[in-house]
């Protein structure tokens, strides 16, 4: 019976245990435009997506128009290229319209 018990508490254990999930905490003032520059595509795309959802919150816009969206980061980037050093999160909130 012992072994029974135990094998069954084995098995309890074995399928409650959760996969660890990994957390990444990006703080998002201190990204320069090197930084994002330099940035693979999709981590790109993760920060000026936050960048621009942060820059709407902030004028109290709830309507996304693809367009603004577009436009505003070519010319982030653009500014960025020439301004490396600078918190790209301060040349979305002086570029963005």
């Amino acid at each position: 019976m012992n072994r029974k018990l135990i094998a069954i508490a084995a098995l309890l254990a074995a399928f409650s245990a959760k996969p660890a999930s990994a957390q990444v905490i990006i703080q998002m003032g201190a990204i320069t435009c090197g930084d994002f520059l330099a940035a693979d595509p999709d981590r790109q795309v993760l920060v000026a997506s936050w960048e621009g959802g942060y820059y709407s919150a902030s004028k109290n816009l709830n309507v996304f128009d693809s367009r603004y969206a577009k436009r505003n980061a070519d010319v982030a980037i653009k500014y960025c290229k020439a301004h490396k050093q600078d918190s790209f999160l301060s040349v979305v909130m002086q570029t963005a319209h």
